[in-house]
């Protein structure tokens, strides 16, 4: 009997050893992909990595609209996940609140390798010299054009203000074709999101470092000036994203500015969107015909920009650090296809490979299926040169605010619509270009 007893004592000593190693052992991982078929995709990763390191990863959805407040509030209750997944607007803001581990993340991304990455979704994430988040994957709006109008016109591509008026000029020919259909419905996120690459693409921003300062108005008229240009190429109405992809889609617009998401649907894969050009909704002819554009350049800022919309891996104050880090790592190397596959279409790679091969999660990305009803690569529907400009559209990747660390004052312009409110005005002729821009920044002042 005295044998047994330390016996067990030993037993329940190393009963509660044991649970207290696999609770230091399993991380939780919020995500906002949320969707069933998307979960599962990063619940499988999760197990991968734990067969791997043996580190269990609790997979947590949480809906992109309450993730700021419910950060905010494990935050104050010291239970914060260990990894959230998140996009561009919560990088500086969580990084002054103390919710994100910039060591750690900077430490991920130089184990990594920092030149692995695209320099703009890395510069949207620097805080005084370090990485406040990890880079994980992203994507550029862009100026979908009919390639073979603008070849057969001896066209250049659109990738500047001049070009796209000199093509704007030569192929509107309404009510055959348009040569444009712009953004004009104000109260749409739409014309807000086109309207800030278009002045971005020319270097004309609102934001300083003290936050909301107005434009320069030779920039902001120039824009303006060119926005109006092709707003008067576009149909009459009301317009937003919906008729310029149906107007497109039917052959009758010779550029729009649209997000990647249209490419799958550009190749017949998706029902609900067809292409309407020819009489086969499954067909890849207009796929065929179509060139892409990410970054574009204004008179005032001839490097050009691309309007970029970001996320990032997130280690959090409260973090197992080593192995939050381990996962961030194994997500973007063995995992990294399987991150990039639960939408590739809007998930261009930003990590483009390793020091072995540069160009490695490029061409992994491009094998990856996409669509809805049917499923291709990119690689069989779109030449290389047009998966080029989609994934180097992430180099000069920008947005308003991010430069100046004015991201969540950036947010209150774009909110607040005026810039779409006195554009319209300028388009229907109502007020001159130099009128425009003052009530612009007039306005801005009052925010």
């Amino acid at each position: 009997m005295s044998i047994l007893r330390p016996l067990g004592l030993m037993t329940a000593a190393a009963m509660i050893f044991a649970a207290q190693t696999a609770a230091a052992e399993t991380i939780r991982f919020w995500t906002t992909e949320e969707q069933p078929e998307r979960l599962a995709k990063q619940q499988a990763l999760a197990q991968e990595f734990e067969a791997k390191s043996g580190v269990a990863v609790e997979v947590i959805p949480v809906s992109e609209t309450d993730l700021g407040k419910r950060a905010t509030a494990a935050f104050a209750a010291n239970d914060l996940p260990d990894v959230i997944y998140h996009t561009l607007q919560y990088v500086q803001p969580w990084a002054e609140a103390g919710i994100l581990d910039i060591d750690a993340n900077t430490e991920a991304v130089e184990e990594l390798g920092l030149d692995t990455f695209a320099p703009g979704a890395l510069a949207m994430a620097d805080v005084d010299g370090d990485t406040a988040a990890v880079p994980v994957d992203g994507w550029t709006q862009m100026v979908v054009y009919r390639k073979d109008l603008f070849e057969a016109a001896g066209l250049s591509a659109p990738d500047s203000y001049a070009d796209i008026v000199a093509a704007v000029e030569k192929l509107h020919n309404p009510p055959e074709i348009y040569g444009f259909v712009a953004a004009t419905k104000i109260d749409e996120n739409f014309m807000s999101q086109v309207l800030e690459h278009v002045l971005l693409a020319n270097g004309a921003t609102p934001m300083s470092a003290d936050g909301i300062a107005g434009f320069e108005e030779q920039r902001l008229v120039e824009a303006l000036e060119f926005y109006k240009t092709i707003a008067k190429a576009s149909p009459p109405g009301e317009l937003f994203w919906k008729q310029s992809r149906e107007l497109y889609f039917a052959g009758k617009a010779a550029m729009i500015i649209w997000s990647p998401f249209i490419l799958d649907e550009l190749a017949g894969l998706r029902d609900s969107a067809p292409p309407t050009i020819n009489d086969d909704p499954t067909s890849t002819e207009l796929a065929s015909k179509t060139g892409v554009v990410t970054t574009f350049a204004g008179p005032s800022n001839p490097d050009g920009a691309a309007w970029a919309d970001i996320r990032y891996f997130g280690v959090t104050s409260s973090a197992d650090t080593d192995n939050a880090i381990e996962f961030v790592k194994f997500s973007m190397t063995e995992g990294y296809g399987q991150t990039l596959s639960i939408a590739p279409e809007g998930k261009f790679p930003v990590r483009r490979g390793d020091d072995g091969n540069p160009d490695k999660y490029v061409d992994l990305w491009s094998t990856l299926p996409v669509g809805v009803d049917r499923k291709a690569p990119l690689t069989e529907l779109y030449p290389p040169e047009v998966i080029d400009s989609i994934v180097t559209g992430l180099d000069s990747a920008q947005r308003w605010g991010v430069e100046e660390g004015q991201l969540s004052a950036a947010s209150k312009v774009v909110n607040s619509q005026v810039i779409n409110q006195i554009t319209r005005r300028f388009i229907d002729d109502e007020i001159s270009a130099a009128e425009a821009a003052k009530a612009i920044n007039e306005e801005l002042g009052k925010l």
